[in-house]
C-alpha cells in the first residue's frame, strides 16, 4: 500500500510524456537528424529511442551515430549534433499540450507544500528553459536533466533533502524511470497512453493520467 498522497514527501516527475504530450516531438527530430543516412536507419533510431526512454540524449546519439549509423563522431561534432537536435524540438515541446492531469495535480503538490522535481534524460540547461517558457517552473522545487544519469540524480535529491523512498513518488512513462524509482525503493506510477499496452511489470500500477491517488 501506498501512502495517502497528502502524506507523499517528494513526488519526482519525468517530463516527455509525463508533464507534456511532447513524446512524437522527439520521435520525429530522430527521425529528422538522421534522414541523410536513409529510410532503414531512420527506423532504427526511432526505435532505439523508444525502447530506451529514460536514457540521457547524448547517450542516445553517441550509440545512434555510432551503431546505427556506422559514424564515429568526435565529441566535437556529437556535441554539435546535440545541439541541432535541441533546435528542432525546442519550440515544439513548448507548444506542446500538457497531459491529462499534470497541471492540476502539480497545483495540487504545490498547494499542499509537498515538493515536485523534474527528472529528464533532456539535457539540464534545456530542460530548465521549457519549464520556464511552459510558465511550469514555479511549480518545481528543482527541475534536472542530462549529462547525469536518474538513478544519481534522485539519490542527490534525496540524500540532500533526507526524503524518505518510501514516502516518495515517481512519475514515469519509460522502464529507465521505473527501474530508477525501484533501485531507490520509490513508489512508481506508469503513464500509459489510453489504448496503448503497458510496458511495466504486471505489478506496476499505471494511468493515463497524471494522479496522486490510485
Amino acid at each position: 500500500m501506498h501512502p495517502d498522497a497528502s502524506s507523499w514527501q517528494a513526488v519526482f516527475f519525468d517530463f516527455d510524456g509525463v508533464i507534456a504530450d511532447s513524446t512524437q516531438v522527439k520521435v520525429r527530430a530522430f527521425a529528422a537528424l538522421f534522414a541523410a543516412y536513409g529510410a532503414a536507419v531512420q527506423e532504427a533510431v526511432v526505435r532505439y529511442h523508444l525502447d530506451n526512454g529514460g536514457v540521457p540524449r547524448q547517450e542516445k546519439l553517441r550509440h545512434c551515430f555510432s551503431a546505427l549509423a556506422g559514424q564515429a563522431l568526435t565529441e566535437a561534432e556529437l556535441d554539435q549534433a546535440g545541439r541541432t537536435f535541441s533546435d528542432l524540438v525546442l519550440e515544439e515541446v513548448v507548444a506542446a499540450p500538457l497531459i491529462a492531469g499534470a497541471l492540476a495535480t502539480l497545483n495540487r503538490l504545490k498547494q499542499a507544500g509537498i515538493p515536485a522535481f523534474v527528472v529528464s534524460g533532456t539535457p539540464g540547461d534545456e530542460m530548465r528553459l521549457i519549464a520556464v517558457r511552459k510558465d511550469l517552473a514555479s511549480l518545481f522545487t528543482e527541475v534536472h536533466g542530462s549529462p547525469q544519469a536518474k538513478l544519481a540524480i534522485i539519490a542527490d535529491i534525496v540524500a540532500r533533502h533526507g526524503f524518505a523512498p518510501g514516502r516518495c513518488l515517481f512519475v514515469g512513462d519509460a522502464m529507465a524511470d521505473y527501474r530508477a524509482a525501484e533501485a531507490h525503493a520509490l513508489h512508481f506510477l506508469g503513464i500509459v497512453p489510453a489504448g496503448k499496452n503497458s510496458i511495466f511489470p504486471a505489478h506496476v500500477p499505471t494511468s493515463a493520467h497524471v494522479i496522486l491517488d490510485w
